[in-house]
């Protein structure tokens, strides 16, 4: 049976979107609708040229019998825009206040809405990095490293506080928390990330770094890469600050418990080129 070409637009699209970084062969869509590979090459060449003027990502064409194609996600300059406007706007709600300085985030955590597009902003900063895993600490961050691991499509570990029976052995180390300057535990199962493996690290909220140094410390022991760290919500005006290399989409520059008022800005995201279309056009040349 003949598939009309805009059905095969489609159905092509929606693949690839729901397989990022994924390498798909022209064999397989040619197979897949029935299509001669030059028919799938140049229905490929009009979904790339759409993703790229909307915004959406590139495709990058990987030559040879082996070869194909690979969605590589990114977002538009106004979404961007768009998603970090609303949420510093939700953030400076005065009813969001925390005893210790710190703000309720879980009704953002949990809408989809925002983590798939908080997921999809990482995602596109290190998506022309070699990223195995996504690693974060429970519980507040697992959404958004789950979206980023999609995104990416790697798999997410999870570092916690607590051994859990069912991961088997365990790696642990104690860790000063940055805010409380206590020392605390976190482990993770030895089965989880393999010898010289790129972790992306993303979590929630970062006060002085603590947490997010206890991971780093603790990719030591499983002899893994920092590949880079991603916080939804940073606190400014920390006296020591253990984490330097980050990427955040929103600062947290004033918390007054007493007046219940809360100042947020735009955080470094838009200075680390977050659009990165430049360079994956580059990679496609």
């Amino acid at each position: 049976m003949k598939i009309r070409r805009s059905s095969r637009l489609v159905g092509m699209t929606h693949y690839l979107l729901h397989h990022p970084q994924q390498l798909v062969s022209l064999t397989f869509f040619a197979d897949l609708y029935a299509s001669a590979k030059s028919s799938v090459s140049e229905d490929l060449g009009i979904i790339k040229q759409t993703f790229e003027q909307q915004g959406i990502g590139t495709l990058l064409t990987v030559p040879g019998a082996a070869g194909g194609v690979k969605y590589i996600p990114s977002i538009s300059n106004q979404e961007v825009n768009t998603v970090i406007e609303e949420l510093c706007d939700l953030l400076q709600k005065p009813d969001r206040v925390l005893p210790g300085g710190y703000l309720y985030m879980t009704d953002i955590l949990s809408n989809p809405n925002y983590v798939n597009s908080v997921g999809r902003m990482f995602a596109s900063i290190f998506s022309n990095q070699k990223i195995d895993i996504v690693m974060t600490i429970a519980t507040k961050g697992i959404p958004l490293a789950y979206a980023v691991a999609n995104f990416l499509n790697v798999p997410v570990v999870i570092v916690r506080q607590d051994n859990k029976v069912t991961e088997g052995s365990t790696v642990s180390i104690n860790y000063v928390s940055g805010s409380s300057k206590r020392i605390q535990t976190m482990s993770l199962a030895k089965r989880s990330i393999e010898a010289g493996s790129n972790v992306l690290i993303i979590d929630d909220f970062m006060k002085a770094g603590g947490t997010v140094t206890g991971m780093k410390n603790l990719l030591k022991e499983f002899q893994a890469n920092v590949a880079g760290i991603g916080v939804l919500v940073e606190a400014v005006n920390i006296e020591e600050r253990l984490v330097e290399d980050y990427i955040s989409l929103v600062k947290l520059s004033e918390v007054n418990e007493r007046e219940q008022l809360i100042r947020v800005e735009r955080g470094n995201f838009q200075e680390e080129s977050f659009i990165k279309t430049e360079s994956l056009l580059s990679l496609d040349r």
